[in-house]
């Protein structure tokens, strides 16, 4: 077995000042190897988005060490933590953060442009094909459904074949029917690509897709079973 794609060690997360001051994360420690699925299960406030947060290097933990694909990402500035982003990691979210004024093939291949992928837009093309949707290319967010957009989301997520997708509650804006499909969608890309995906949710449902399952309370990590 190679190094953990995640390997976080008793990491700890405090956000505010003064008399708001609130500890968010509590010695959590966690590894997740390469074509492993791990899904994190919680209630709300448990402290599920701020773990994926810290992981993805987009909070910076106050104590502990953070290793993203063999990098320990306390020790990177801010450039070279997105470059570490950008090349081994792809993020869902609830929200599909598409940008309005694009296309579904344009809010794929413009990050892939910008990382410098000279097949930029084939590539967008055949990923949103393998989504299903080669039909919907040139339509905008607004011209999509719900599941359309989020299916828009999975392959911006999974365009520049990245090691590891971190998926946060990434079927909480979806009815059950679509949210099924979405998250049927979800595993067997990360499946075919040989990526590590890591899924935080509420529910048990989607958990239970998961090789692995983590629970969280209070900003702990209370269980860890296969």
């Amino acid at each position: 077995m190679g190094q953990p794609l995640i390997d976080i060690d008793d990491i700890h997360l405090t956000l505010g000042e003064g008399d708001v001051r609130t500890d968010i994360l509590k010695g959590v420690s966690l590894a997740l190897d390469a074509g492993e699925t791990v899904a994190v299960l919680g209630p709300s406030g448990s402290g599920k988005s701020s773990l994926m947060a810290v992981i993805a290097g987009l909070e910076r933990a106050d104590r502990g060490s953070v290793s993203l694909a063999g990098t320990q990402i306390g020790e990177l500035g801010e450039d070279a933590l997105a470059r570490l982003r950008g090349r081994s990691l792809g993020i869902i979210l609830q929200a599909f953060h598409l940008l309005p004024t694009m296309t579904a093939l344009e809010n794929v291949a413009v990050p892939l442009e910008l990382a410098g992928i000279t097949n930029a837009r084939e590539r967008a093309a055949a990923e949103l094909q393998s989504v299903g949707l080669g039909h919907r290319l040139a339509h905008y967010p607004a011209q999509l459904s719900g599941g359309e957009q989020q299916r828009v989301a999975i392959a911006r997520a999974t365009a520049p074949r990245p090691q590891l997708l971190l998926a946060d509650e990434p079927t909480g804006n979806l009815d059950s029917a679509t949210g099924g499909q979405i998250i049927d969608l979800l595993f067997d890309r990360a499946s075919q690509a040989g990526a590590g995906l890591l899924v935080i949710t509420h529910d048990p449902a989607v958990a239970a897709r998961a090789s692995r399952i983590v629970r969280m309370s209070d900003g702990r990590l209370v269980a860890d079973a296969a």
